[in-house]
């Protein structure tokens, strides 16, 4: 998404609170970039952050996007300075998601930086909710409204196979606890069926342990090669909650079907029995919707052309005109 900002605004600086450039090599097209000369653990120093993105000055600037679900939309401008906020989601570990947090952050810490979060919530002069799902928290948490744009998918890369071989169901994300990828192996281990995973996370060691010999883990790897096997799957496997979820999108864009968890960003961009199966979050649905998939229900020209309503061209189009209106 910030790639695409910059080929929009190529000549645009980046500002940020956190900022590791052997992680984020990405982030060397900017023509600029400011953040502390400090590298800091942003779990451990989350105090600081609005300290650190309240010092920024932007009178120089006609307008400014922030893209942030936590401290970006606090920054200070002047009534010259138009400042659209790109929202991922109102803070997790201050609103929706305190359950899961909650051992990280208490205390008199938690209560400043969620009076501090709500205050702040209201100096952008608009916002983008990058789903339906998140435009929602937005209105719940800060009452405040906010347009829907979807974040961009590269269509013209990701795009179907001439003779794909779909003989392999395919997991793609990080292998985190709340991924649910323990749950989805388990139901492969008892239906032996052949999967795919890729990507790494903390959960990869006990999930290599738990998994049988038909599941196999590649790790992480090339785009090129997250395509290849995009295409050649019979079905990707989402089975967790996002606030959009790039990685479905992607597989739509390979003309491929999938079975994703009914809720989240993927209710919005799965069409039911028509680019894929929306269930409900318990494993004998999974389970009975993976045993009797039937890839040749599925069109892939009708999945590809869902995706192509979350492009980057849709994208740019929708973010430029909302710029020409706010300025």
């Amino acid at each position: 998404m910030l790639l695409t900002l910059h080929e929009m605004f190529p000549h645009a600086p980046l500002y940020t609170s956190v900022y590791e450039p052997r992680s984020a090599g990405w982030a060397k097209v900017f023509s600029k970039i400011y953040a502390p000369k400090i590298i800091l653990n942003h779990k451990l120093f989350a105090w600081l952050l609005p300290i650190i993105i309240e010092s920024y000055n932007f009178d120089q600037y006609d307008l400014v996007i922030s893209v942030t679900s936590f401290v970006a939309k606090g920054i200070v401008t002047k009534p010259q300075t138009k400042h659209i906020c790109y929202c991922l989601t109102p803070t997790r570990f201050l609103w929706s998601h305190v359950e899961h947090y909650k051992t990280k952050y208490f205390g008199p810490i938690y209560e400043y930086l969620k009076y501090w979060d709500k205050m702040a919530s209201y100096r952008p002069d608009e916002y983008i909710a990058i789903s339906e799902t998140v435009s929602k928290r937005i209105k719940k948490y800060y009452n405040l409204d906010s347009q829907i744009i979807y974040p961009p998918v590269d269509t013209n890369y990701f795009v179907p196979a001439k003779n794909p071989k779909e003989d392999y169901f395919l997991l793609v994300g990080r292998l985190e606890s709340y991924k649910n990828s323990k749950k989805i192996i388990e139901v492969f281990n008892e239906l032996c069926k052949p999967l795919i995973v890729v990507g790494i996370g903390s959960d990869e060691t006990s999930l290599k342990t738990l998994a049988k010999s038909n599941i196999i883990f590649v790790g992480q790897i090339s785009d090129q090669k997250l395509r290849e096997y995009y295409q050649n799957c019979e079905v990707l496997i989402f089975w967790h909650e996002e606030d959009f979820g790039v990685v479905p999108v992607e597989a739509m864009a390979c003309g491929k079907p999938v079975i994703g968890l009914n809720i989240g960003g993927v209710s919005e961009t799965v069409i039911n029995n028509k680019t894929g199966i929306l269930l409900d979050d318990n494993s004998a649905s999974l389970k009975s919707a993976i045993m009797n998939f039937d890839s040749g229900k599925y069109d892939p020209k009708i999945i590809r052309n869902r995706a192509l309503e979350f492009s980057k061209s849709k994208f740019t189009d929708k973010v430029n005109k909302l710029c020409n209106i706010v300025i």
